[in-house]
């Protein structure tokens, strides 16, 4: 199952990512200034992933990646695929589980480096 997985930039707004059962990156949202306003967001996605639109695209250097469209709202842009079957895969993969995805939540995060 994947999850979703908030952040913090580096210019202090936040953004969240949905990734793979196996935990590679498949879409990045847009920035927030607050947190809650990503939260809201996935909520939202978790909802009504039944009705979002995956609009595909394909980059001039031949590459395949989509944006995901809530009503008319730009939510998230996926990562990059080097094939069309492998972008169909993964937007499979968010009407397959995002509903049922867990929030991680890494935005207040600090590490501490042992000795």
């Amino acid at each position: 199952m994947g999850a979703f997985v908030i952040s913090k930039r580096f210019n202090d707004t936040y953004k969240f990512v949905f990734t793979s059962r196996k935990g590679k990156v498949i879409f990045t949202s847009q920035s927030y200034e607050l947190k809650f306003e990503g939260e809201e967001d996935i909520a939202l996605l978790k909802a009504s992933i039944d009705t979002a639109v995956f609009v595909k695209v394909k980059s001039a250097k031949g590459q395949y990646f989509f944006k995901l469209l809530l009503g008319e709202r730009h939510l998230a842009t996926s990562r990059k695929y080097t094939t069309e079957l492998r972008l169909i895969k993964g937007i499979e993969e968010i009407k397959k589980y995002a509903a049922l995805a867990e929030i991680l939540d890494f935005s207040e995060n600090t590490f501490v480096f042992p000795d």
